[in-house]
């Protein structure tokens, strides 16, 4: 009698505490964005018989069910470190940590697509550059994995693969290798990003090939801002990373800059601080994921220009090399199509520089 009474006060708990966080579910308002995941969340399906008879409404609730469970990071975080630190998996949702430093596990090489990749970039360069005078670099950054994977005996891809096939299928540009001025330190411990602060090596080595090293004083003073920064890997691996800090560097020409977004047709500043308390605090570099912008420096000594075809890694660095050119015009073909770059931008005599991290060459689809 005794282990039926113990029974029914297990189930009738466990039936309490489901139907309290149900309750806690249909009362609560649904969130739109999960700010750790950096990622918009599943909302409520509209509840009509078309959705109804073909499955696609119970598909869609049980996507948004899980996207505004009660607690669900809470719940998201006791599953990550039970599974990472008590059951020691090497990972938890494709992450793994070294040294502080977290990092997202990308194998094996997608030959397919870092061709695909560099057959775009032809085309752009063959339909727009080709036939002008002006002078075209390709640098690929390193991803977290390439100085922490294989090393410490995670899986990798075949990086010198992948070097050899952006410079095999983009001939007609001048390679800059910039893997030795780049160590694991130089990169947040909990996003996939390089520091500003940390790339000084980066920019002598891309502005040296460029041939606007004079141009260069390197003096900037560091922002840095005051609240902790945590990156794209603590929200999706949901484990406690250690945050980092946002520092902006800034001098004269990063001051007295210009920025044209082509997408809200406004001028803006080289940093923008809203940013800083937004949703991902790395966007105060340029705002962002933006299409198509141009930068242009009134306190150049030059009248050169500078394009880079690039991903978000671009942002943090086009502002360091600013003293160098008097129009900077960075291009992101995620989210404008190449076949639109001739209504903003004619080539004449301009450094064009593509510039992608391996991430981005490894998962090419989404290169318009």
């Amino acid at each position: 009698m005794k282990l039926k009474k113990t029974d029914f006060i297990i189930v009738a708990v466990v039936l309490l505490l489901w139907l309290l966080l149900a309750l806690v579910a249909w009362i609560n308002p649904s969130q739109e964005i999960s700010l750790s995941e950096r990622r918009l969340l599943q909302q409520a399906p509209k509840l009509e018989p078309d959705s109804v008879a073909s499955g696609q409404f119970m598909r869609d609730f049980e996507d948004y069910a899980k996207d505004q469970f009660p607690a669900r990071d809470t719940f998201r975080s006791f599953k990550a470190i039970s599974r990472y630190y008590v059951l020691a998996q090497a990972d938890n949702n494709d992450i793994y940590i070294v040294d502080g430093y977290a990092s997202k596990l990308e194998f094996p090489l997608k030959e397919n697509s870092v061709n695909k990749a560099a057959a775009k970039f032809r085309a752009i360069y063959e339909e727009y550059i080709k036939d002008t005078d002006s002078k075209v670099y390709l640098s690929v950054i390193p991803d977290k994995n390439y100085y922490l994977a294989e090393k410490h005996g995670y899986p990798a891809m075949d990086y010198d693969r992948l070097f050899s096939l952006m410079q095999e299928g983009m001939d007609f540009a001048e390679y800059i290798d910039i893997t030795g001025e780049l160590t694991i330190e130089d990169y947040y411990k909990s996003d996939l990003h390089w520091k500003q602060e940390n790339i000084a090596a980066v920019v002598d080595k891309i502005a040296g090939v460029l041939g606007v090293s004079d141009q260069l004083t390197g003096n900037f003073s560091d922002q840095v801002h005051d609240k902790v920064f945590s990156g794209v890997y603590a929200g999706q691996s949901a484990l406690p990373l250690q945050p980092d800090r946002i520092v902006y560097l800034t001098n004269d020409a990063t001051e007295n800059s210009i920025v044209y977004n082509a997408e809200t047709e406004l001028y803006g500043p080289v940093y923008d601080l809203e940013k800083l308390g937004g949703r991902d605090p790395y966007d105060v570099y340029l705002s962002g994921a933006v299409p198509l912008l141009v930068i242009e420096n009134p306190t150049a000594a030059t009248d050169r220009e500078l394009v880079i075809f690039r991903d978000s890694f671009a942002s943090s660095l086009a502002p360091l090399l600013l003293e160098g050119y008097a129009k900077i015009t960075l291009i992101d073909i995620r989210y404008i199509n190449s076949s639109l770059i001739g209504n903003y931008i004619s080539f004449s005599n301009q450094d064009v520089l593509f510039l992608y991290n391996t991430l981005i060459l490894n998962s090419s689809e989404m290169l318009k």
